[in-house]
């Protein structure tokens, strides 16, 4: 029973990241291979911290209005569900741990349905409209990621008790750490908010970013993480809501130029902090994927790229999402809300990153 339901998830697992238009679209990701390669590495699986790119539910049990625990988020979650996850489906980290083998679905730790025994191989401390600066989450009573990590040594605490103090330590040596985040940091916090403009220029806000991260990287290093990938920001001017503001029907530069420096920084500081630190690590490029879907939208089978599937999908995102959703074939649009992708754009993405760990963690 247990052998036919593993070689049903591995099926499952390739007809999602395999199908014809993924394959075509992005080569193709050899989950049988990644599992092979996580078991000779003793991959004992994932652990996630971010924003609303990774988060499944953690802010559902927060003093925040940001949550997309209502309809039309979770449309073509399993059993059409809304879970707290900014999509109609599943996220790049979904996807990730269930190509590694271990589930279909990554848990939040804040949720109070799950066993301790369901984290064990899988789970996220994210939160969405968080950021790698703290402000960012304070200007939203979100989880900062000193927070996030915070539950983290919470996690480790109650793994000792099933695992065991050697077991879990071996647990967290060999788990694959997820950063995902950035996106708010920009849109939430400097473009938005007066304080961090007075004291930075976009420039040194990038470069104040980065030292956030590699504080962040280092402490979950010193917790005893060996393995880590960094997904980078996306595209932010290619996002409906920044078009609309900005009254563009194009991507917009003035938003793109500081996400593309941001991933260039993040990228070289983490081959630096790997060198540094003895980690693997990897990068995970969410910038280019997006702005290949936008660009070659055909490529993926996609029409709509300038508009979500909710209300307008011009700036409709979380509450002002609810209830409400327009489009008809949600397999054809890059974004499901006004700035969060579709469950397709998130498999693809999902790829993206399962490739780079397969040659940088795991080869």
């Amino acid at each position: 029973m247990v052998l036919m339901r593993a070689a049903g998830l591995m099926i499952m697992s390739m007809a999602i990241l395999l199908g014809s238009t993924f394959g075509a679209a992005i080569g193709i990701v050899n989950v049988g291979q990644i599992r092979k390669l996580a078991a000779k590495n003793n991959v004992s699986g994932v652990l996630v911290f971010g924003d609303s790119s990774v988060d499944p539910g953690n802010n559902n049990h927060l003093a925040t209005t940001f949550k997309g625990n209502f309809p039309p988020y979770g449309k073509d979650f399993f059993r059409g569900q809304p879970t707290g996850r900014f999509s109609n489906g599943r996220l790049p980290t979904d996807f990730v741990a269930e190509a590694l083998g271990y589930s279909e679905v990554v848990p939040a730790f804040l949720d109070p349905n799950v066993k301790p025994k369901d984290l064990l191989r899988a789970v996220s401390f994210a939160s969405a409209a968080s950021g790698y600066d703290d402000l960012t989450a304070n200007l939203t009573n979100v989880l900062p990621v000193w927070k996030q990590l915070e539950y983290l040594k919470h996690y480790i605490m109650r793994m000792r008790r099933l695992e065991g103090e050697r077991g879990t330590k071996e647990m967290i040596k060999n788990a694959i750490f997820v950063i995902s985040m950035g996106t708010n940091d920009f849109l939430q916090n400097y473009f938005l908010e007066p304080k961090r403009q007075k004291q930075f220029t976009v420039q040194q806000y990038v470069d104040y970013l980065v030292t956030c991260m590699i504080r962040d990287v280092k402490e979950m290093h010193r917790i005893g993480a060996t393995r880590l990938v960094v997904v980078g920001v996306p595209p932010l001017g290619c996002m409906p809501l920044v078009k609309t503001v900005m009254d563009s029907t194009v991507c917009v530069d003035k938003y793109n130029m500081p996400a593309h420096s941001l991933n260039t920084k993040i990228k070289n500081s983490l081959a630096t902090l790997a060198e540094e630190l003895k980690l693997k690590s990897a990068f995970g490029d969410v910038y280019g994927a997006i702005v290949d879907a936008v660009n070659n939208p055909k490529k993926y089978g996609f029409t709509e790229t300038s508009k979500g599937c909710c209300g307008t999908g011009t700036y409709e995102y979380g509450d002002t999402c609810k209830g409400q959703i327009t489009c008809k074939d949600h397999s054809k649009y890059v974004f499901w809300d006004a700035v969060h992708p579709t469950e397709k754009m998130y498999q693809i993405i999902a790829a993206n990153i399962l490739n780079t760990v397969q040659s940088q963690i795991l080869g």
